[in-house]
């Protein structure tokens, strides 16, 4: 069976059972007992540092943790708000595209209506056309018939054979369709008394020697006022006829005109709803497109979330047992130290094993003041390390081993050894907190330099857009006003001619009504006249006792008479064309007047629409770059307290003058010297 002191040598350095035995044989100079609490204060030693080392990892592995889920929460949040805007981005372009849709719909719909309307208004124009021409074209013959006649029979005006070329105008005349049946009665009772004169005659000319006698004689007045009464009521019927037709084409040509600019208009809104619709879709489908990466991307981040979570969680719970489990084994350790150099284990020694009282000797030699051959050992042997590692507190440590009591050594070298420790624990935690925050500063500092330079290029570019619009804005503003003042020339201008042209064919109207009523007067009386002359003509000769008075009947100033109503019918004709050419200029000038005003109104519609627009995009943009300023404002703040932190993290983690790797090593070469030098110390049997 393996000694005691054996297996605790074997437990304690990792030595084989050989190894050990040799190791013991070699050391036989130094009690079992003073080896054994070496062995174990160099564990507590390698327990202490370990569990040192194992928390310096944690704390840096926990300020990772902390950091990440920090960053990854954050990024998380912001990855599902970005989201949601993504999302009523796509559900506000969805709102428009079916407005839209449902506008170009009804579009659609209205030109499909007004262009039957317009073929409707033409086959309806074409007929009342056609009527036109066949009613003009019948009143047209009629008149030429009626001129015929009348002139046939006023060159008949006087007893004459009857002739054919007369009873052919009459027969032409009562053919028409036109000429009333009361007047074609007249002219069947005019032809038929014709007939039985013209029989008389030829029954005359039977006798011989007899005179021929003429066919008739003239009675023909009351049938040429028929006449002419029929041709001017047919004049009458074709002017107000050609008037209908004028007044007819006008108003189709200006319901057509109304339906093909209401037509022109809505093709051009729904070309420009379909742009806008096909820009809205486009728009749609990228935020659509970038909703899609920016949920991939919150829920990797959520993954990467979960699983560094969980990490934490069992590496946690790892430490906290393994710290436990330190902790009992580091106790375990310094209850076997108390009870090996408690009373009962040293106390034994003293009694059993000499090297003991020798020792006890040297310590108290070493009480005494004097100093030892192993202290002078010591001294020199870390002064050469000092030397070799070029370490301030090694030389300080030669020196003051030399100095200090042999008692107070070992302590000192033990309390260094410590110190050493918990400095390079601590500088461990240092050194992970300062990577981890050198890492998060130097990630903050990057992406707020890019969004900075981001932000800045934007509100540039907006502060370029705005002043783009503010421009376009005030020349269309100009342009309206432009507009408006020569839509109220033109008004003005209209106002005047609609006045003057109406005053005009007022008083054309008002020429014609009196030219009428004088003609109407002469006619009248000139047919009254004729009346009396033929009574006179029927009375027998005066007496001649009777007073001279004149010689033949009085017929009135017929010559003079009809040469005025001639000039009257010439100026009949020209206020009538007065009104007309008025009427046609008025009517021309009103649809012209109408065309620039639609036009123009149209036009300014146009403008004012498109400054509402670029107004409204003005001011969308205003908001934009005030957002954009705003967030650059607050992404320069945190760059500048990022930079600031920065600068205050490298007096302690970038400028310190030495590596950590450097100080890692030295501070290693110290620890190494001084357990030597404590070896050294343990090697001389004191205790």
């Amino acid at each position: 069976m393996m000694p005691v002191r054996l297996l605790i040598v074997t437990l304690a350095v990792g030595l084989s059972c050989a190894d050990a035995r040799k190791q013991m044989k070699q050391e036989a100079g130094v009690t079992p007992i003073a080896k054994v609490l070496t062995l174990l204060e160099g564990m507590v030693a390698k327990g202490l540092a370990a569990k040192q080392e194992e928390e310096t990892k944690f704390a840096s592995f926990k300020v990772w943790c902390d950091g990440t889920r920090r960053r990854k929460e954050e990024e998380v949040s912001a990855g599902s708000d970005l989201m949601q805007k993504q999302q009523a981005k796509i559900q506000k372009a969805a709102v428009h595209i079916k407005g839209a849709s449902a506008r170009i719909q009804e579009l659609e719909e209205d030109v499909g209506r007004w262009k039957k309307d317009q073929k409707s208004a033409s086959s309806v124009r074409a007929m009342e056309k056609t009527d036109y021409q066949a009613t003009v074209a019948d009143y047209s013959e009629s008149l030429d018939a009626l001129a015929g006649a009348i002139a046939t029979l006023k060159k008949q005006n006087f007893d004459r054979p009857q002739t054919d070329l007369l009873q052919q105008a009459l027969l032409q005349v009562q053919s028409q369709k036109l000429v009333p049946s009361h007047a074609k009665r007249a002219l069947a009772a005019f032809l038929q008394q014709a007939d039985s004169v013209r029989a008389m005659s030829d029954e005359t000319n039977l006798l011989p020697g007899a005179p021929e006698a003429n066919a008739y004689e003239f009675q023909s007045g009351g049938v040429i006022e028929i006449l002419e009464k029929l041709q001017a009521e047919f004049g009458d019927k074709k002017t107000a006829l050609d008037r209908e037709e004028m007044t007819a084409q006008q108003g189709f040509e200006a319901i057509n005109q109304q339906l093909a600019d209401n037509i022109e208009n809505a093709e051009h809104e729904v070309s420009k709803k379909t742009d806008t619709r096909a820009e809205t879709a486009q728009l749609k489908a990228e935020t659509e497109g970038d909703l899609a990466a920016t949920t991939r991307e919150r829920d990797e981040d959520q993954v990467y979330f979960d699983d560094t979570t969980a990490l934490c969680k069992t590496k946690s719970q790892d430490f906290e047992n393994r710290q436990e489990l330190r902790a009992g084994e580091l106790t375990a350790l310094h209850k076997a130290i108390d009870i090996i150099g408690g009373g009962a284990v040293a106390g034994s020694g003293d009694k059993h094993l000499p090297q003991l009282l020798q020792i006890k000797t040297a310590l108290a030699q070493l009480r005494n003041g004097q100093q030892s051959p192993i202290q002078d050992r010591i001294a020199a042997f870390i002064a050469e390390r000092a030397q070799a590692s070029g370490s301030k507190l090694l030389a300080l440590v030669s020196q003051r081993v030399a100095a200090e009591p042999f008692t107070k050594v070992k302590k000192l070298i033990k309390d260094l050894i410590s110190k050493l420790m918990e400095e390079a624990t601590s500088e461990t935690e240092h050194k992970g907190w300062c990577d981890t925050e050198l890492t998060t500063n130097k990630q903050t500092r990057d992406s707020k330099s890019a969004e900075t330079a981001k932000l800045s290029a934007q509100a540039d570019d907006l502060t370029s857009t705005i002043a783009s619009l503010a421009d376009e804005i005030s020349t269309l503003t100009d342009e309206v006003a432009e507009l408006d003042a020569a839509m109220a020339k033109a008004s003005s201008e209209r106002s005047e001619s609609k006045a003057e042209n109406a005053q005009t064919v007022t008083d054309a109207k008002e020429g014609q009504i009196a030219v009428t009523q004088a003609i109407s007067v002469l006619k009248e009386f000139y047919a009254k006249s004729a009346e009396a002359t033929a009574l006179t003509q029927e009375q027998k000769a005066p007496a001649e006792d009777a007073p001279s008075t004149f010689d033949g009947a009085y017929k009135g100033m017929m010559p003079e008479g009809g040469g005025v109503v001639d000039f009257m019918e010439v100026i009949l004709s020209d206020f009538a064309r007065l009104e007309a050419e008025t009427s046609t200029e008025e009517a021309t000038e009103a649809e012209d007047y109408s065309k620039y005003m639609f036009e123009s109104k149209k036009d300014k519609a146009l403008k004012e629409n498109s400054k509402s627009h670029k107004e409204e995009t003005k001011v969308n943009k205003e908001s934009d770059l005030h957002s954009t300023q705003q967030d650059l404002k607050v992404t320069q703040e945190q760059l500048d307290k990022a930079l600031a932190y920065y600068e205050k993290l490298k007096p302690t983690c970038v400028d310190s003058g030495i590596t950590y790797e450097e100080r890692v090593k030295r501070r290693e070469e110290e620890i190494v010297s001084l357990q030597e030098a404590l070896k050294i110390l343990a090697g001389t049997d004191i205790a």
